[in-house]
């Protein structure tokens, strides 16, 4: 009996089944080459020995054949005790639109990055991790459910109703009630837990703002399409409209990006003697292309748009690094987890400037790889191999039971990801 994904669209049933069985057949693929996949039959495939039984769900599958891999590769080696009786602080970074090709760690050779390389140094990075989704806001569902889109709330960008202007409007699909989130989770085990970026998954008054998901606090955007602007009127304090007065009218001033830093930073401060969880997924280097100043890159032959991509992402990597010291002076460095990614691949490729797809075929809104294949670091020292590169294909149904591994929490029954925690532990 073949597998088939789930019947919602022919995009997203190519996604669903391109991630799963990529599970089973690790291969780099090189620049504009689309990868084929052999016909895969469940009752050709053994688990343990025996037949796989038909009936078994994917997730009960893939938990199987992970441990499968993971005895083959250790040579069967017992599995380790708990991580350590504190549980760490956990920092998950997510950048918008980044490509995979955008930071040097990944082969950029152009726009500098070195706090996410000197991350990598210091941590692991993953050449084969995957995003939710090919855009926003179905991606940033997958992460917080960990279920894939054909199960997450969220599985478009499209407002409620459908397409604007033909039945739908500019509020946003929001996460269920019924739904659990990682930041749930991680709050029912005992974390504080905090958010500052993009949203995009519920508005002020709907099930799913992120108070009612599991964050205790929240600055932000709640509405994407509003995220497309660095200086907007107002932002959103949990569900307080906070407005720039910088911004009004046809002003400049407060670059809202530097708030999400600043309260990332004070985030940290505030509950450094507990156990936090922090969510920042910046809006950089998303569209529109807006920057106090150029930086480093003012006096490059470049376009402005190319200036502007270029200094963004510089200019995020260097309150990534404030970040980092902050931790090391609060002497919490090797009491937190960090991971860093991006929510898709770039929107544009640049090529010839920055080539921000790498050697991947395509971009956004792509089911190539350019357009779901994310760069991933992940940093703990102490625990996290250093310096270390991995191969392992995962993807962000795969954050939530990771997360709650790392906690000693139960993840919810209905989700699709596996933890992959043994692999970020070197195990």
């Amino acid at each position: 009996m073949p597998i088939h994904a789930n019947p919602l669209t022919i995009s997203r049933n190519l996604y669903i089944f391109k991630i799963t069985f990529t599970r089973f057949h690790v291969q780099t693929f090189p620049r504009a080459h689309v990868p084929t996949f052999p016909r895969f039959h469940v009752h050709t495939f053994q688990v343990n020995g025996g037949p796989m039984n038909p009936k078994l769900s994917r997730r009960e599958f893939l938990k199987s054949t992970a441990a499968v891999g993971t005895a083959a590769a250790l040579g069967c080696a017992p599995k380790e005790g708990p991580i350590e009786a504190r549980k760490p602080n956990i920092i998950y970074i997510m950048a918008d639109d980044l490509g995979y090709g955008d930071l040097g760690c990944y082969g950029q050779q152009v726009i500098m990055t070195p706090r996410l390389d000197a991350m990598a140094l210091e941590g692991l990075r993953f050449t084969q991790c995957y995003a939710g989704s090919t855009v926003c806001a179905p991606s940033r569902s997958v992460l917080m459910t960990g279920q894939h889109t054909g199960h997450t709330t969220v599985r478009g960008n499209f407002g409620v109703g459908g397409v604007k202007g033909l039945g739908g409007g500019d509020g946003r699909v929001p996460l269920a009630a019924e739904d659990v989130t990682v930041a749930e989770v991680l709050k029912k085990a005992g974390y504080v837990t905090g958010m500052t970026g993009k949203w995009g998954l519920g508005e002020p008054e709907t099930t799913g703002h992120p108070n009612r998901q599991g964050f205790d606090e929240f600055l932000g955007y709640l509405n994407q399409r509003r995220a497309h602007t660095y200086y907007p009127d107002y932002i959103w304090h949990n569900r307080e409209k906070v407005v720039l007065e910088g911004n009004q009218g046809d002003q400049k001033k407060d670059y809202v990006h530097d708030r999400f830093t600043n309260f990332a930073l004070d985030f940290v401060k505030r509950h450094k003697d507990e156990t936090f969880f922090l969510y920042l997924p910046y809006t950089i280097p998303h569209a529109r292309y807006e920057i106090p100043d150029y930086g480093p890159y003012k006096d490059k032959p470049w376009t402005d748009d190319e200036k502007t991509h270029a200094a963004m992402i510089t200019r995020m990597d260097g309150d990534i690094g404030r970040l980092f010291d902050l931790l090391k002076e609060l002497g919490l460095d090797n009491e937190t987890l960090i991971f860093f990614c991006s929510d898709n691949g770039a929107a544009e490729r640049w090529e010839g400037r920055f080539d921000s797809s790498g050697p991947l075929r395509g971009r956004k809104r792509d089911l190539y790889e350019g357009g779901i294949r994310t760069p991933m670091i992940v940093r703990w020292p102490g625990k996290v191999p250093a310096n270390a590169t991995s191969e392992q294909v995962w993807m962000f149904q795969d954050v939530l039971p990771t997360l709650a591994d790392v906690a000693g929490a139960a993840p919810p029954e209905n989700i699709d990801g596996v933890s992959v925690l043994d692999t970020l532990l070197g195990r």
